[in-house]
């Protein structure tokens, strides 16, 4: 990821603020010493900027559609015991009660 990259969403529509970078599709603020961090240490993060680990549980904060199937997710579906996608902070894998196998986008998600 570059250095001017956001963190939180991953995107390189940044721009210079005096000490501060800010994202301009999400509004993430961060310190230059923060992206330089986010380097070495890649972890995936909902929406809010908490970390999410292997086995956690999220929901989601927008109605979204799901490919392949006529049913969509509703705000607060619930997603449990979530599975990292290996090399890739953007996206989890895991089941919600009615549609099995979904990969998700981490900035449609928040720690439950």
């Amino acid at each position: 990821m570059p250095t001017n990259a956001c963190p939180q969403c991953t995107l390189d529509n940044t721009y210079p603020d005096g000490a501060l970078w800010i994202c301009a599709d999400c509004g993430f603020e961060w310190t230059a010493e923060a992206s330089e961090s986010a380097d070495t240490a890649q972890l995936v993060r909902d929406a809010n900027g908490n970390v999410l680990n292997a086995g956690d549980t999220v929901t989601v904060i927008k109605d979204l559609k799901v490919k392949g199937s006529s049913i969509p997710l509703k705000q607060g579906t619930v997603i449990r015991n979530i599975r990292l996608v290996e090399d890739d902070v953007e996206h989890i894998e895991g089941h919600s009660d009615k549609i099995k196998g979904l990969v998700l986008k981490t900035c449609f998600l928040r720690k439950a």
